[in-house]
Formats: structure tokens, sequence, C-alpha cells
């Protein structure tokens, strides 16, 4: 694994750095919580970044791995079509927002707006998260193990949400529904491959009263 410390390092120069050299081994980043996009538009690559880091984390990220040991800032992968990013601890706000693809693990707490207009990636929180989570989703699977605040799921338009606590309020258009044996074994799926300590048979179901929602 190669190592390196980028405290005294532009944003520029690091995502050059990652990007020239990120076909061999994993690159370990120190160090870099001052970076705000840091790991943009990466295609390919395992990036790990030890202690926090800044907003826009992974924005654009189209292959890569890449995972974050403790906090990250706003914007988690906004944008991302591919790959993998894991954070260990907590996301700010709006957290997976615009995702066409690829997975997003939260292990920690994320906060308001997170998952908002998901296009088709799999985004799990192993905590809680904030108001407005899973804005006009369109497609993909939303997994909170804990719970969420206001507005759950508003403008729900299609793709599922699942919810192993409580919500405080749900959105427009939205429905609770049975979980199949499908949904309890990609849940399981989930849970097994991410190491999430969770009974999919306890979550609850969301999914859109209709697929062509009200605005108001």
């Amino acid at each position: 694994m190669v190592t390196r410390n980028v405290n005294s390092l532009s944003l520029h120069e690091v995502n050059t750095y990652l990007r020239s050299t990120a076909n061999g081994e994993p690159l370990e980043v120190n160090h870099a919580d001052h970076l705000h996009g840091l790991a943009a538009g990466m295609k390919h690559g395992e990036i790990i970044i030890n202690g926090d880091a800044g907003d826009y984390l992974g924005v654009l990220n189209a292959g890569a791995t890449i995972r974050v040991t403790r906090d990250t800032g706003n914007y988690l992968a906004d944008n991302m079509t591919n790959g993998t990013v894991t954070i260990e601890g907590n996301a700010g706000f709006g957290a997976a927002q615009y995702c066409y693809g690829g997975t997003v693990v939260i292990r920690g707490n994320a906060g308001d707006f997170t998952g908002t207009m998901n296009k088709g990636a799999v985004i799990l929180i192993n905590g809680d998260v904030g108001d407005d989570v899973g804005n006009y989703m369109i497609k993909g699977d939303l997994i909170v193990v804990g719970n969420a605040g206001d507005h759950f799921a508003n403008y729900l338009i299609r793709g599922t949400i699942f919810l192993g606590g409580e919500y405080r309020s749900l959105g427009h258009n939205t429905k609770l529904a049975a979980l199949n044996d499908d949904d309890l074994a990609r849940l399981q799926g989930y849970f097994e491959k991410f190491g999430i300590q969770a009974d999919p048979a306890k979550f609850k179901k969301i999914i859109a009263a209709s697929e062509k929602p009200f605005y108001h």
C-alpha cells in the first residue's frame, strides 16, 4: 500500500496524484480533511482516506473504491455512476444525491436530504438519517437501519426504501408495503456483504403510492 500525507497539497495536486497512480496498489491518504472534491471523477483504483474527509468526496465517482476511516462532509458521492464509497463514521448534508449507480455505505449517521433523486444506486446507512431523505427517488434501493426524520421518502417516484427504525413523518406519495421473499433476501445479502447487524424481517418497506405523483 502506498501512503501519502497531503496536508500541504492543493486539491488539484492530490487529485492529479490519485488519477496518475490509481492503477497500482491501494492508495492511503492522510490529513485530507481540508480538501473538498477529493477523488472526483475517479474511474478505478482503491483509495483509503485516514481520518476525516471534506465536502464533495467522490463526486462523479465512476468506478473507484473509496473508504474514509472517520467522518465526511456534505454532498458525499454526488452524481456517482459506479464504484463503492464507504464511510466508517458519519456523513453530512446531501449524501449520495443524484446517484445513477454504484454503492454508498455509511456506517454512522447521515444528514438531511440524503439519497435525493437516487437514480439507481444502493445507499445503505447503518445509523439514523435527518429530514427529507429519499426525496424524488427514481430507482435503486435506499436502506436506513436506524431512524428517519420528517418527510421521509417525500415525492417518491420509483425504487424501494427500507427502514429498520421509526420515521417522524412520511412524505407525499408514499405507502407502506409488505416485505416479500425477494426483499428479505436482498436485505440479507446487503447486510452480510457489508457486515451490518440487522434483522431484515423487522424492516418497513416504503414504495410510491403512485408512479405519477401529484406535485403541489
